[in-house]
């Protein structure tokens, strides 16, 4: 596929996703899901990536849906924005949580409706200080969608979910980091330095063992106890049998830094 909407880069086990419409805050459109689903495509079929980054170029993130697309733009009849769910956000929702490798969201500017839920739904979210996050539905007559009323209570809670997702006001990327709505907030400057890191850092990592830590801490929240403690027993069962593991061990008896292959 060509990308006219995103720009994609795989290398050294690391793959990149770039929203590429900075004229409008990188806002989808039908024609950019669809490329974003090949990329995530291209991605789950290469068993050389390791990590994915998630960014968005310009000034903005992403602005959520471009309400001048024409598959879903409000006319004389009434548009079924259920579908958009069902056939674009939803999967891509699903599709980056259960990524077997971290997934990196660097947030370089406004997240607003659906950007600002996108990033939540990656493993760890990085946002320059300049960014913001802003459920703007509310303003639409409409709910949070892409996960948002999924995620919110989980991360921050239920009395600040309410006030974000009724009021609409912007939240600006310090104060998400506070909350606990992202991992960290950093100087417009060295976003992409720190996300590019980052992303390198995991391109060497044990990748079995993150893609059962995050499986299981996703899971968490619907499990009991017990439930949990098997799940671990389990996971720790199929870890323990991996390459890496045994190059952790063998490497932290030799005093040396280990060498992993992710398998």
């Amino acid at each position: 596929m060509q990308y006219e909407s995103i720009l994609f880069e795989n290398t050294g086990g690391i793959a990149v996703i770039t929203l590429n419409r900075p004229d409008k805050l990188n806002s989808f459109t039908v024609a950019m899901h669809l490329e974003v689903r090949d990329a995530l495509e291209r991605i789950k079929a290469d068993a050389g990536v390791r990590v994915l980054l998630l960014t968005g170029a310009g000034r903005g993130f992403c602005a959520g849906q471009d309400l001048s697309d024409r598959a879903v733009k409000p006319g004389d009849g009434a548009v079924d924005l259920g579908e958009s769910i069902e056939k674009y956000y939803g999967p891509l929702v699903q599709t980056l949580r259960s990524l077997p490798f971290p997934v990196i969201c660097a947030v370089n500017g406004v997240a607003a409706g659906a950007g600002a839920n996108i990033p939540l739904a990656c493993d760890i979210v990085l946002a320059a200080r300049s960014a913001s996050f802003v459920e703007v539905f509310c303003k639409l007559g409409l709910l949070p969608d892409t996960g948002g009323t999924y995620f919110l209570p989980r991360l921050v809670g239920t009395a600040r979910t309410m006030g974000l997702a009724m009021l609409g006001n912007k939240l600006s990327a310090e104060q998400a980091e506070q909350w606990g709505l992202i991992w960290k907030c950093v100087d417009d400057d060295k976003l992409q330095t720190e996300a590019r890191a980052m992303a390198q850092h995991f391109a060497s990592a044990p990748t079995k063992g993150l893609a059962h830590t995050k499986a299981a801490i996703y899971q968490s929240p619907a499990n009991t106890l017990t439930e949990q403690l098997a799940l671990e027993r389990d996971s720790m069962r199929a870890l323990g049998y991996s390459r890496d593991y045994k190059e952790g061990v063998t490497a932290f008896l030799e005093k040396r830094a280990p060498l992993f292959t992710g398998e």
